[in-house]
Parts: C-alpha cells; sequence; structure tokens
C-alpha cells in the first residue's frame, strides 16, 4: 500500500524534527523546507499528498504559500500547524485553500487526526479556535443571502460538501451527474457571493451552528 508522501515547511529545525519524528512511522516526510519560497520550488517536484506548513515563515508567509499551492497542486491537502492562535488568520487560511489549522500548542494526537480527516476528504481546526472561526465567518455571512435562499437540492449538496464527499460521490448519493452537481455548487457561490469551496464549506457550517441554539 502506497504511503501518504508529506511536506514540511517552519523555520523552527527543532520542531520540524520533532514532527518528523511523530510522523515518520506512519508517513514518508519526503522534505522539509524553513521557508515559503522552498517549499513553493520543492511542492511541484516532489508531489506530496499533504503540505503541513506554519503561517509566519521567511521570504513567503504560509498563507500566500498555501493559495499558491492550491493553484499549482489543485490535490494537495494543506493543513497549518501554527502558534496563530487568531480566528480571523484561520478562516483566511481556509479562503485560500487549506484543508486543517492546528495551533503547536495541541497534542500531538491533534495533528495526527488532522491529517486522517483531510485524507478523508474533510476539513479540520483546532476545536478551540472552531467558536472563534465561526463568530468571524458569521460576521462576514451578515454580507451575503440567507440559506432559505437556496434551493431543497442545493441544500443536500452543500451538506454532503460538508461532510467531506467529492463531487463524483454527492452525484452518487443524490443519483445525478456530476456536473449537475458543479452546477449547484457555483450557483450557490454566486446567490451567496462566495468565492472558494472552502468559504462555502465553512458557510455551511457556521448556519448548522446557528440552527441549533
Amino acid at each position: 500500500m502506497k504511503r501518504t508522501r508529506i511536506i514540511l515547511a517552519d523555520d523552527h529545525t527543532m520542531l520540524m524534527d520533532a514532527v518528523r519524528n511523530l510522523l515518520e512511522p506512519e508517513y514518508d516526510v519526503v522534505g522539509t523546507f524553513p521557508n515559503g519560497e522552498e517549499l513553493i520550488r520543492a511542492a511541484e517536484l516532489l508531489a506530496p499528498d499533504i503540505v503541513i506548513l506554519d503561517v509566519c515563515m521567511p521570504t513567503l508567509n504560509g498563507l500566500t504559500a498555501c493559495a499558491r499551492l492550491r493553484t499549482m497542486l489543485p490535490k494537495v491537502k494543506i493543513i497549518f500547524l501554527t502558534m496563530n492562535q487568531d480566528a480571523e488568520t484561520a478562516g483566511e487560511a481556509f479562503r485560500n485553500g487549506a484543508n486543517g489549522y492546528v495551533l503547536k500548542t495541541s497534542a500531538a494526537s491533534e495533528l495526527v487526526a488532522a491529517i486522517r480527516e483531510v485524507l478523508r476528504g474533510g476539513y479540520f481546526a483546532t476545536p478551540s479556535l472552531t467558536e472563534g472561526m465561526i463568530g468571524s465567518f458569521v460576521q462576514n455571512f451578515k454580507k451575503m443571502k440567507p440559506a432559505t435562499s437556496l434551493t431543497v437540492r442545493q441544500k443536500e449538496v452543500l451538506q454532503l460538501l460538508m461532510e467531506g464527499r467529492s463531487m463524483k460521490q454527492v452525484a452518487c448519493a443524490l443519483n445525478i451527474a456530476p456536473r449537475t452537481v458543479a452546477f449547484h455548487k457555483y450557483s450557490m457561490m454566486e446567490t451567496l457571493n462566495i468565492s472558494s469551496s472552502a468559504e462555502l464549506i465553512s458557510y455551511g457550517l457556521s448556519t448548522q451552528h446557528q440552527a441549533q441554539y
């Protein structure tokens, strides 16, 4: 069975060594890099399954690197491992294409949980950040049309996307063509004035959270 290939990017060498030691029994760490520029140059050559990076790095910060990686390698999973606890920064990370956001102060098991979740197609954020992120998203989404403006079918598609399903899996579950799923997805993004898939998922999570209270 092919092992998952991971790249690490952080300017703290001791931390990268510790993360490598944590992950290598189960995953292949194929490269470690001290800054965003080196990460970008290497990622295209090494073709990783997952990139784990910090927000603050020399030469090119993690948020910009994330956006570039998402364009270069659309299928790569991107997880931030950072000291930055700001919900706005976490929100920007997801808008730029991140799949996970883990604090360095969290238990090591949380990073492993994040890796497993993103490999399943889901999203992961350190639980202590989630409430703040939702609050931040809610403020932004006040500018958008309410979820009631979505059709029943669009809500079904959104729910399955929130569960981490791929477009093909959503199509299979709803017995519709993948291109129909894509049509519903981009119609929702246009209706809600949303520009990325990650932001659409975050919108769904925030409205679901509000409905519970």
